[in-house]
Order: C-alpha cells, then sequence, then structure tokens
C-alpha cells in the first residue's frame, strides 16, 4: 500500500518544538513530562506492515495498544515477512515498579519495564507522539529516547457520587482519563449524606431509602432563604456494575479505592436504618449540603452493620486499601446519648475525640482482618491514630506533617492545591461553585513533601490526590468543566521530578494537549489564553501590568470602558480611577478567552503603609496585606482570590499609615459572610485615628447587617485631618450549635480598606 511519507514534515512540527536554524527536533511536549528525553534522527513510519512482539506478562498491554490504534487510526495490521516490529520487554534491571524505557529506531518501537504497569506508561507516553487524528495509513514518529518513572507512588483522583450520581460510562471515562496521565489511583466515594451509592445485599433498605433524596437544594449553601428543587434524585451501583468498572480500571493500571464513611456522613444510611443513629428517630436522606449531627452510634448493632457492609465491599475491590472517612464527625449526638457516655467511661477514653479513635481503631482492626488496610482523612488524628492506617491530609498539611513525624504514610490533598470544586478562575461567567479560588498555576506548583519534615521523614509522603465535590455539579459536563486541566498539572506534580518542571513550558504543552482533550470530548476550563494584571507601586508611581501565559498571541487593552483595540507593550500608568479591559487577539482579530476586566478605585488609601498583627491563613493570603489598599476589590462571588485576605478564628489590628497629613471622611470595606463555610463577619470594629495636631479619636461601631453573602460597611465622620489609622476587628467567635462547624471558631474574610 502506498504510504504517505510527504506528510512527514507536515505532521511532525505539530507536536514538536523546533530549532529555527536547522529545523530538528529538540523536544517533545509529553505530559507528565518524562525523566529523560532524548530526539534522535530519524523516523518509525507507523503503518500496517507491523508485527507485535511481547512477553506474555506484557501481552495485555500489547493489545491494548494495538486494538488503540486500529480503533483511532483505522490502520489494520497484516505484517509481511521484513515487517517493522513493535516489541514489549520486560527487564529486571529496572528498579521502579512503574519505570519504563522507550526507544524508537527507524526499524521498530522498543518498550522495556519491570511489569504491566511501565509498559503501559510507556504505551501513554507513545500514544502523545502520535497525531491527534489522521486518515492516513501512514503516521511518521520521530525517533527518540525515553528514560521515565514517576516521583510519587500514590497518584490519585476522587469523585464523590454522593451529592450527584454519575452513570457507569462516565466513570469509565473519568478512569480512562486519569490513566492517560498515569495517575495509579481513583477514589470513588460511595457514601454520604445525600446518598448512598453501592449496593449492599444484606442491607437492602440501603438501595431503597438511601439511595435516594426526596429533593435538592437549589443555587448556593448561602443563598438565604434555602430553595429546593421538589425533585426525588439519586440511584445507585449495582455489584455486578461495580466488578465490571474495577476490571476495567485493572485493564488501565487504576487501583480503585473505595470510601465507606463512618462514623459522620451517614445520615443516609442511618435514614435506611434508624436504629443506627443514637437517637433511634426517623430521619430523611440529607437534601442540602454540609455537615449534620446524625452519625453512626458506637453500638454492638452499628458494628456489625458496619462489618456486614465491609464484608460485601472486600470482595469487590481487589486494592489494599478501603477508605473510611473519618473526617467531619460532630460529637453533639454522641455528648447527649447515654451509650455513648457510658462507653466512654467503661473504655477509659478521655472524650468524644477518644471515642472516635476508638470507632476507627476496631473498624481497622476487623478492615486488617479481611487483608484491608484502611486510609482516613486526618481527623482519624484526634484522640489518637488507628495504629496501621494511612493519612489523607486535607485541612492543610499539619495532618500530614503530625502523621509522617509519627511514622504513618500519608497522602495529601489539601483544600489550598488539590480541591477542585474551588473556583478557577477570575471570571465572573464562572460556573458555580462552593467557594475558594485555586487556578491551575497554584496547582502546578504544589510540593506534596512539606518544608516540616525532614529527609527521613518525607518517605512517609506517599503523593498526592485531586479531589472532586459534587455539590455544585449536576452534570458530566461541568464536572469536566471543573477537573480538566487541573488534573493535568496535578499528574506533572505527581509523576514529574522537579528540576524538570516549569510552568512556561508545561503551558505550551498543555495547549497541545487540550486538542487531544477535544478529540476525547471532555468539557475543560481552557483559561491558558486569559489575561492577569497586577497593581506595581515603582518609588511612589503605580502602574498596571498585563500578562498571560500564553505568548503566541498580543494583549490588546482598554482603559475607557471600549473593546480592547490597543496593543499592550509596557505597563499603563495609573493616575485616577480607571476600569481596565484585556483581551488575547488572534490574527483575525478574534478573541481568545475571555475578556479581562478590572476595576481600580484610586482612593485615599492606595500606596499608604500597612501593617497587620497577624499573618492571614498561607491559603488566604496570595495578595499579602498590600491587598486590601491596592485599589482593587475582591470577587463578589467567590472568597479566595488575591483580593481576599482570610483570618482563621483570629482578631486582627490593621495600621495604616500616611506620608503626610490627609483629610478623610469615610472608611469602608466588606466582609465574606459565608456561614455554610465557618465564614462570619465580625460583631463590631474599633476605629483609632491620630490627628495632624496628635490627638487620638477612638470609636467602637457595631455592625448591624448580618444576613447577607457580602456584608457592607461604612464608617463616616466629619472631616478630620489624621496620620495614621488602627482598625480592631474582633473575630465572630465560636460558631453556635445548629450551624455548619459548630463549636469551632469562625474565619474572618476582609476586602478592600477604601478611605475617602
Amino acid at each position: 500500500m502506498k504510504h504517505s511519507y510527504y506528510l512527514l514534515f507536515l505532521i511532525i512540527p505539530l507536536f514538536f518544538s523546533c530549532t529555527q536554524e536547522d529545523n530538528q527536533i529538540v523536544e517533545i511536549g509529553i505530559i507528565p513530562k518524562p525523566l529523560f528525553q532524548q530526539i534522535n534522527k530519524g523516523v518509525f513510519i507507523l503503518d500496517e506492515d507491523i508485527r507485535f512482539i511481547s512477553d506474555d506478562e506484557l501481552s495485555e498491554v500489547s493489545n491494548y495498544f494495538k486494538l488503540y490504534i486500529e480503533e483511532n487510526y483505522q490502520l489494520s495490521f497484516a505484517p509481511h515477512k521484513e515487517a517493522k516490529e513493535i516489541v514489549f520487554n520486560i527487564d529486571d534491571a529496572i528498579t521502579n515498579e512503574e519505570g519504563y524505557k522507550l526507544k524508537i529506531q527507524e526499524n521498530n518501537i522498543l518498550i522495556v519495564s519491570k511489569n504491566s504497569k511501565g509498559a503501559f506508561y510507556a504505551v501513554q507516553s507513545l500514544l502523545q507522539l502520535l497525531p491527534i487524528k489522521s486518515n492516513n495509513l501512514a503516521i511518521p514518529i520521530p525517533c527518540l529516547e525515553l528514560r521515565d518513572e514517576p516521583q510519587f507512588k500514590y497518584r490519585g483522583m476522587h469523585l464523590d457520587v454522593g451529592r450527584h450520581f454519575f452513570s457507569i460510562d462516565f466513570i469509565k471515562k473519568y478512569i480512562d482519563l486519569i490513566a492517560r496521565l498515569k495517575m495509579n489511583t481513583f477514589h470513588w466515594h460511595l457514601t454520604e449524606d445525600q446518598g448512598w451509592r453501592i449496593e449492599i445485599k444484606k442491607y437492602p433498605k440501603l438501595q431503597e431509602i438511601a439511595a435516594y433524596r426526596n429533593e435538592t437544594l437549589v443555587g448556593h449553601y448561602n443563598d438565604q432563604p434555602h430553595q429546593f428543587d421538589g425533585e426525588k434524585y439519586g440511584g445507585f451501583y449495582t455489584q455486578e456494575q461495580i466488578k465490571e468498572v474495577v476490571a476495567y480500571a485493572q485493564t488501565r493500571q487504576v487501583t480503585i479505592i473505595p470510601e465507606i464513611e463512618m462514623p459522620g456522613h451517614s445520615q443516609a444510611a442511618i435514614a435506611a436504618y434508624p436504629a443506627l443513629g443514637c437517637t433511634g428517630e426517623q430521619v430523611e436522606v440529607a437534601t442540602k449540603w454540609g455537615v449534620f449531627d446524625e452519625v453512626y452510634c458506637p453500638k454492638e448493632s452499628t458494628f456489625k452493620f458496619l462489618e456486614d457492609v465491609i464484608d460485601e465491599v472486600v470482595a469487590l475491590f481487589p486494592g489494599k486499601y478501603i477508605h473510611i472517612g473519618g473526617d467531619e464527625a460532630p460529637k453533639t449526638n454522641w455528648k447527649k446519648c447515654a451509650h455513648c457516655q457510658k462507653l466512654i467511661k467503661e473504655k477509659k477514653l478521655k472524650n468524644e475525640h477518644g471515642l472516635q479513635s476508638y470507632f476507627i481503631a476496631r473498624m481497622e482492626k476487623y478492615i486488617n482482618s479481611k487483608g484491608k488496610q484502611i486510609i482516613g482523612w486526618d481527623e482519624i488524628l484526634e484522640g489518637g491514630l488507628a495504629p496501621n492506617a494511612t493519612v489523607m491530609s486535607w485541612r492543610g498539611t499539619s495532618g500530614a506533617i503530625q502523621a509522617a513525624k509519627d511514622g504513618h504514610d500519608v497522602i495529601l490533598t489539601p483544600g489550598s492545591h488539590c480541591y477542585f470544586d474551588h473556583y478557577q478562575s477570575d471570571n465572573e461567567n464562572e460556573p458555580l461553585a462552593i467557594g475558594g479560588f485555586l487556578p491551575l498555576e497554584k496547582v502546578y506548583h504544589f510540593n506534596p513533601i512539606p518544608e516540616e519534615l525532614t529527609k527521613d521523614e518525607s518517605r512517609y509522603v506517599q503523593g498526592a490526590q485531586g479531589n472532586v465535590w459534587t455539590e455544585y455539579m449536576q452534570t458530566e459536563k461541568q464536572l469536566e468543566y471543573m477537573a480538566f486541566p487541573r488534573v493535568v498539572a496535578l499528574s506533572e506534580v505527581v509523576w514529574s521530578s522537579p528540576e524538570n518542571k516549569n510552568y512556561t513550558d508545561f503551558i505550551n504543552r498543555l495547549a497541545q494537549y487540550q486538542k487531544r482533550l477535544d478529540q476525547l470530548d471532555v468539557n475543560y476550563a481552557n483559561h491558558i489564553y486569559s489575561v492577569k494584571g497586577d497593581l506595581k507601586n515603582k518609588a511612589g508611581r503605580l502602574s498596571y501590568e498585563l500578562s498571560t501565559i500564553s505568548s503566541t498571541y498580543p494583549i490588546y487593552y482598554s482603559i475607557d470602558e471600549s473593546a480592547p483595540s490597543k496593543l499592550y507593550s509596557n505597563p499603563i500608568p495609573v493616575d485616577s480611577s480607571m476600569t481596565i479591559k484585556a483581551v488575547l487577539l488572534d490574527s483575525k482579530n478574534t478573541a481568545l478567552g475571555d475578556i479581562f476586566n478590572q476595576k481600580i478605585n484610586l482612593h485615599k488609601g492606595v500606596g499608604t503603609k500597612i501593617s497587620i498583627d497577624k499573618e492571614p491563613h498561607p491559603a488566604y493570603n496570595t495578595g499579602g496585606k498590600k491587598a486590601l489598599i491596592n485599589g482593587i476589590s475582591g470577587n463578589n462571588k467567590r472568597y479566595g482570590d488575591k483580593e481576599w485576605l482570610g483570618f482563621s478564628g483570629e482578631d486582627i489590628e490593621i495600621t495604616i499609615e500616611f506620608d503626610s497629613p490627609t483629610n478623610i471622611n469615610t472608611i469602608s470595606t466588606r466582609f465574606y459572610n459565608g456561614n455554610g463555610q465557618w465564614i462570619y463577619a465580625p460583631k463590631e470594629i474599633g476605629f483609632s485615628f491620630q490627628l495632624e495636631d496628635g490627638k487620638t479619636i477612638n470609636d467602637i461601631r457595631k455592625i448591624e447587617e448580618k444576613d447577607k453573602l457580602l456584608v457592607n460597611y461604612s464608617f463616616a465622620t466629619t472631616s478630620i485631618s489624621v496620620t495614621r489609622i488602627e482598625i480592631i476587628i474582633k473575630n465572630y467567635g465560636i460558631i453556635p450549635e445548629g450551624q455548619q462547624g459548630a463549636g469551632h471558631k469562625a474565619w474572618l474574610f476582609i476586602d478592600e480598606l477604601i478611605i475617602e
């Protein structure tokens, strides 16, 4: 058959970067980036005249690759006597269980690995060397060598199907997408307050009652009053369906970790079997989000129920781990429960936290007896960690640090870097999300090894995981939008060596990888053509700097509310209040990405000296203290961008100093008041003004407006000339009973301090 060799130099430049001098290929665009890569002269032509040769242990991977080529490139292999070869070989000299070598020569492709895992990952790299699609029966692949292995053993993605339920076909697609990125673990969050999703044959009411809720919250949890859709919602996976998914995952070298939540997040199960709770009263499957007081009561009958559930779960999942949750388990009912209080005394436990530790340790012992080990969220540290548990640290890194120092394996999944239910862009048209702010760049720069750990302690860090909680993800397309391309960035965090990582280089490779996601019908968030801005203050002169992570297209801007039309080359002088709009335009003046829009309010506080007596929480300090006086207000819908500062349970004192006496009339600001996320506006603010004549005026003002998501506050006075302002903001205090986070100190989030 005639080969289309003339397409060689048309196709290859699409996937490889070349020097301008000699047109030689110098780099390939594989994600995650390999440990070693070298481009050689020549090409291998992938056509029908190919013979596949494989060691027995690698035959399944060889067949996977062959079938993929046949289905996606319309090739039907019919090798002749002198056919080229694609060879899969075992090499015990490769020390890493998931490492591989890939060598492409003109007449053969050689894949060498210790086992099928490494071979599969070699194939994923090889597939990225192929064109996204081709109707040609001769596909050129450049000759090269790769040596590769992962940085971390555990490379995971999570999916919550309790809040919203997703089809078996989509679960398979999700597994396939993460496997392409060399992720090796799928954490399947199967039980929740809002729905139980796994068939347990011994307890049919879990399918009949716990799997369905009567209605679902409409809009955001923070919207008041709560509104509901009035429609029954739910579903569950049969055990046969789960076996099908497990088998599918195994062909893609993905281990599934099922999560059966305990003792908290169990209201759906208690709705089906009320005796599992402390009160024995009938409750309904939860219809809104959050944390609920209904938790498993540590009675013998409850443990028997959970042991029976575990018996059926371990029979379905061949991996060594069972995730038992352990997070967000309120102690309200345990404190009021006579049985629980008696058990605390009998077991000589310190308190209800000790009771939770007893609960987890008991279930761990049973799960260990079934040949499995447990993973739990970092709350399982409270009251003492179960002996053989692995900790999944989500509340920052402190849980991981404590567990690693105590010799326990840890997996990093902090909300600050790994929660893909957070907003990923400042754009006002982003789909509704739970809150927070996690852009692609922040994911990419995550280091799973906390700097507080020694080299010896860091060996307990097994890897990292991205979490997809689905309270605000009703559809598969919306879930894909929130997960991708942040999953792509995380894949390089957990696979590639730190010295090989470079964000600009990653973005260039991502631009090509997104074309593959297009082919796979993935509704990813395309923010690589977004514009970002930053207010600069150099020697007292303000300017606004625009930038983009894409170097391919120029930025155009405007400062007069008109459409962006002026080519950006230097920072924009800021000598008055203005609205800056900016966008990338291609050669046809077509906008790429959304229009960047930033209002700058040049009030009297901009450029002054500011100090705060407490450091904002590291997860909510992107803009630093200057964010409070830079003339830019935070986003109206979310609190995690670089303009909002967040403080965890602390009173703060802010000091603003002027270079010269300044007349002021008002100070205004606003507080985020998302009670569902433990965030409360303060009850009062204190002010101290140092006047030009040296006198001081002190005042305390109550904040009355408390029932809105954004609480505006303004302090007005007669015109005074000041040199210094002190602002004392007291934390709301302990979150009251009946509210999310009850018993904990509230968060405080503050926006721009506008001085007029």
